[in-house]
């Protein structure tokens, strides 16, 4: 007898600890189902949000009423608008005028590195003594020439000496089709002359007598443009005799075939360079 009122007291005491899981169930259904009413009517609708209340006071004030504040729910009207990035679309045919400029880029590059090679080779006693100077950009030659080497002083005549250098250039630049364009630049000091009533004057001429004899040499004057910039573009310090001996010259800038041919803006030009990595590259 004592065997079975101990085996029945440890079956009591097991079934009384676990009767609390079927409570907290309960709880937490009901939870769950308050939660779920709460989000069904999330879209703020007003007869729902008082028959909710009403049934809520019923339930746990015991029909007493109270002064609910409502702060209804704002729902978002306006949607995100994404806008779609453009992204450029060229044709085939712009692709192939790229491609195609940029080969002639690169092609004209070598070209230029030779015709510098070149000028260098035939006028090397000048560039020795600091007369000429020859500067290749990717894009352009500048073969720099002192005044003093071509002309007299206040005077667009050309001088004695200069028409050997002037014959050599020619030789060089006459089997090539690229455009020259001729610059004239003075120092700062002022001229007032009959001839030459400023500074702008006597560089234009100057461009100009060089031009004409560049035609004489039988080079195509379509490819010849005479340029003045009178004192406004030095390259050298206007208070020294040195600078301004450096500031008066006559500039040859031999344009790239490439971007001539294709007559582009400098914003057009600027846009190319990036069309390869190795053409990306200035001096």
């Amino acid at each position: 007898m004592a065997r079975k009122r101990r085996n029945r007291s440890a079956f009591d005491d097991s079934d009384s600890h676990e009767r609390w899981l079927v409570s907290y169930a309960d709880f937490v259904t009901l939870l769950f189902a308050f939660f779920v009413v709460m989000y069904s009517i999330s879209s703020v609708n007003d007869e729902k949000y008082e028959s909710l209340s009403d049934a809520l006071e019923g339930a746990f004030l015991g029909g007493h009423k109270v002064q609910v504040i409502k702060h209804p729910i704002e729902v978002e009207q306006e949607l995100t608008t994404i806008k779609p990035i453009i992204l450029e679309n060229p044709s085939t045919e712009e692709l192939q005028k790229k491609q195609q400029l940029s080969d002639e880029i690169l092609k004209e590059r070598r070209e230029l590195q030779l015709i510098s090679e070149q000028f260098e080779d035939v006028l090397q006693p000048y560039v020795e003594n600091d007369l000429v100077n020859v500067k290749r950009n990717d894009f352009w030659i500048e073969l720099e020439m002192n005044s003093e080497l071509l002309f007299l002083s206040g005077e667009a005549e050309l001088s004695r000496k200069a028409i050997p250098v002037l014959k050599k250039i020619a030789e060089v630049i006459r089997l090539i089709p690229n455009v020259i364009n001729i610059e004239g630049h003075t120092d700062n000091v002022p001229i007032d002359t009959v001839e030459f009533p400023s500074n702008w004057d006597l560089s234009s001429a100057r461009a100009t007598a060089v031009v004409r004899e560049f035609e004489a040499y039988n080079i195509s004057p379509k490819r010849l443009s005479a340029i003045g910039y009178g004192e406004f573009q030095p390259i050298a310090d206007n208070n020294t005799n040195e600078g301004r001996f450096e500031n008066r010259r006559v500039v040859l800038v031999l344009m790239s075939q490439a971007f001539a041919r294709y007559g582009m803006n400098d914003q057009q030009r600027a846009d190319m360079l990036n069309i390869k990595s190795s053409v990306d590259s200035s001096q």
